[in-house]
């Protein structure tokens, strides 16, 4: 049971724009996304926030093995589950998104990413010049690293939601290791 209302008649007015937009893009309204709703203003930057990088230069596979990294190692098994499922609607395979639990992969622009964010999220973003050049030596740009960034703080705030507030999972289950 959720720590917070997921029921769309206590949502406020002015989420209901914002998942009925949700509710087209995923075919239903994920539990995630009704916790939210209770907040206005943060369902917006959520929905803002996965829509900007959506559209962003790492690409959808790359963007959900980053999230199932993060996941895996905040023990956030709804993330786990939605991004496993969105992996592989985007092209990974299972073993693909099993090993970026991890944070590893077999493709060393992607393993150099996972690694990347996963320092970010121990280290708080105590990165060393080195962390960056290793990701830039990669092949990742400037604009890839701050986007790498930006991912690492939307799955923050997803996993932190998720966690904080026991939403009930609504993906098919992804163990955690």
């Amino acid at each position: 049971m959720s720590r917070v209302s997921l029921q769309s008649q206590s949502v406020p007015a002015a989420s209901q724009p914002l998942l009925a937009q949700i509710q087209q893009a995923f075919g239903a309204t994920p539990n995630m996304f009704k916790a939210v709703a209770n907040s206005p203003a943060a369902l917006q930057s959520m929905w803002a926030a996965f829509g900007a990088l959506g559209k962003g230069t790492l690409g959808a596979r790359l963007g959900e093995q980053i999230a199932v990294a993060i996941a895996n190692r905040n023990r956030c098994e709804y993330c786990l589950a939605a991004h496993t499922v969105l992996g592989q609607q985007a092209g990974a395979t299972a073993t693909d998104m099993a090993e970026a639990q991890l944070g590893r992969s077999s493709d060393a622009r992607t393993a150099a990413a996972l690694a990347f964010a996963l320092k970010v999220v121990e280290q708080r973003a105590q990165l060393t010049d080195t962390d960056v050049a290793h990701l830039r030596g990669a092949g990742f740009d400037d604009g890839q690293i701050v986007e790498i960034l930006a991912h690492v703080a939307l799955n923050l705030f997803t996993n932190y939601i998720n966690v904080a507030l026991d939403v009930p999972v609504d993906f098919p289950k992804v163990a955690l290791k």
